[in-house]
């Protein structure tokens, strides 16, 4: 009886020895930003390698606050209110410089996808919004970069800047939510064209339309009345007005910082959206 009992409770389920517990694990939206992150940190790795793209895309910024931003200074043609128009101009440059890096960076992603890269991350787990917001947001870290850079030149031409850490920090902000969505665009015409020599092509078509259809170097108030319109759909527009509300003394935002942040950050999720959805087409 004993063995019978003994032979029972063995090949009773109650006898079984439960499997070990498995690590928790996070659901996959808490798991969000430590996947963009770490293709941030691929980036950084690519950036402190070679810095020489950093340096190069400094000269272009340069010349426009030296040249351009003095010359004009001297004429009083522009009317910038109570700031000089050196003041006026230097968080547009900052603008114009981080678009000028973001809206390339999309054939970064080309060459990814050449090489095989871009292939072994569709296949990975990752969600294909991480893989977005990750090159993204590390467009985001080489235009902190530029704007350290800017920051230096500006304080040696004599720009009145507001050194204020909550403007600093404002500032930093907003040039990473303005290369945050400009980099995205940038990545949604790469889905799109799939090819280096068209990308090239289209990016320097768009470049100068967003710059020039902004506030960066001169005022909306003495713009036609088409490019006004233009100019308030132009993400860039605010990106600025925020810039110059944070960056220099005595500089006001014509929007308000309220309306400037939220036009940057729906712009940023409503492109993060279209580009998740497209970013498989780069390999078909």
């Amino acid at each position: 009886m004993r063995m019978k009992t003994l032979e029972t409770n063995i090949a009773s389920p109650a006898w079984v020895e439960p499997p070990p517990e498995s690590t928790w694990k996070p659901p996959g939206l808490l798991r969000l930003p430590a996947q963009c992150l770490a293709l941030v940190e691929i980036e950084f790795i690519k950036l402190r390698r070679d810095p020489t793209d950093l340096v190069t895309r400094a000269v272009q910024p340069a010349l426009w606050l030296v040249i351009f931003g003095n010359v004009f200074s001297r004429l009083h043609a522009v009317p910038t209110g109570d700031l000089s128009y050196l003041d006026f101009m230097a968080p547009g440059i900052l603008a114009q410089s981080v678009l000028f890096l973001a809206i390339f960076y999309g054939i970064g992603v080309i060459w990814e996808r050449d090489l095989g890269v871009i292939h072994k991350l569709l296949v990975s787990p990752t969600p294909r919004v991480a893989l977005v917001l990750g090159k993204a947001l590390s467009a985001g870290l080489r235009a902190l970069v530029q704007a350290l850079f800017i920051y230096l030149l500006s304080w040696l031409l004599g720009v009145h800047l507001n050194r204020h850490l909550p403007a600093l920090l404002g500032v930093g902000v907003v040039v990473v939510l303005g290369a945050t969505a400009f980099s995205i665009f940038s990545l949604i015409i790469a889905c799109i064209v799939k090819s280096r020599e068209r990308f090239m092509g289209i990016g320097q078509v768009l470049t100068m339309p967003l710059f020039f259809a902004s506030n960066a170097i001169y005022p909306i108030a003495i713009m036609p009345g088409w490019l006004k319109v233009v100019a308030r759909a132009n993400p860039l527009t605010y990106e600025v007005d925020a810039l110059r509300a944070l960056m220099v003394q005595g500089g006001e935002s014509h929007f308000g910082l309220g309306a400037d942040f939220g036009v940057l950050a729906v712009t940023v999720t409503i492109l993060t959206a279209i580009c998740a959805g497209l970013y498989a087409n780069l390999v078909r």
